[in-house]
């Protein structure tokens, strides 16, 4: 069951015994409450890796022929965990898996292929190859996805909307009392609880024990209890197989 920020506000201004409101705008203490909840809301996101928070979603494609092989990550990405890219046509699809490597081992290979390759422009040549689909791909400022060919008898530059990646976005906050924070049912009274703690800390004087005590628990069951789906444990093999 999804909370609105503005319930969110409410619960924790009557646990404060503060003035009731119907709107975050009614009172300067529910507008500062509201930006202490958007505050935790980000900590927690960025501090966990959310499964909710984890979707299919395109590359940015730079469109450039100079960079013919450049993507851009895209808006709000926190992480990218695989790449794929379409090597059959609309019609008939075959996705590839593109490998990363890192960005010393990109020019490595760049630099051994020798034969039918362009320098990419940027200060600093960057050779890819111009007669085959990519295979692999690095960042070298974790702004832009550089892979290492194309076929340029097919296209001119690698397509956005031939590639399909998955990853994680952070999703934007909204001080708005109709807005849902974008958590599970298992998140959100981690959310509350930690709102409250900081809260009671800035605008009471000092922690409240119960409140205190509801975040600890919450934290340790949420270690390993974030998935709908139960994970498999992943235990260290010390070299055995």
């Amino acid at each position: 069951m999804k909370t609105t920020l503005l319930e969110i506000v409410q619960s924790i201004l009557s646990d404060m015994d503060s003035e009731e409101v119907n709107s975050i705008s009614d009172t300067t203490e529910a507008r500062q409450v509201a930006s202490v909840v958007e505050d935790t809301y980000y900590n927690l996101i960025a501090a966990r890796n959310i499964p909710e928070h984890n979707s299919l979603l395109k590359l940015t494609s730079l469109s450039n022929t100079a960079k013919p092989t450049h993507f851009q990550y895209p808006s709000n990405v926190k992480s990218i965990q695989s790449v794929e890219y379409n090597v059959g046509t609309s019609g008939n699809p075959s996705y590839k898996e593109i490998f990363f490597v890192e960005p010393f081992e990109f020019i490595k290979r760049m630099d051994q292929d020798g034969l039918n390759v362009t320098s990419v422009s940027g200060g600093v040549d960057i050779y890819v190859s111009t007669d085959r689909h990519p295979t692999y791909y690095t960042s070298f400022d974790d702004n832009y996805i550089v892979m290492d060919s194309y076929d340029n008898s097919v296209e001119a530059t690698l397509s956005e909307f031939k590639t399909r990646a998955y990853g994680q976005q952070l999703p934007v906050f909204q001080i708005v009392d109709s807005f849902e924070p974008d958590l599970d049912n298992v998140m959100l009274p981690l959310l509350l609880a930690e709102s409250k703690s900081v809260c009671f800390s800035l605008f009471k004087g000092g922690p409240d024990p119960k409140v205190e005590q509801a975040s600890r628990r919450l934290k340790s069951y949420l270690q390993n209890d974030q998935y709908k789906t139960r994970k498999a444990n992943t235990r260290n093999s010390y070299g055995r197989t």
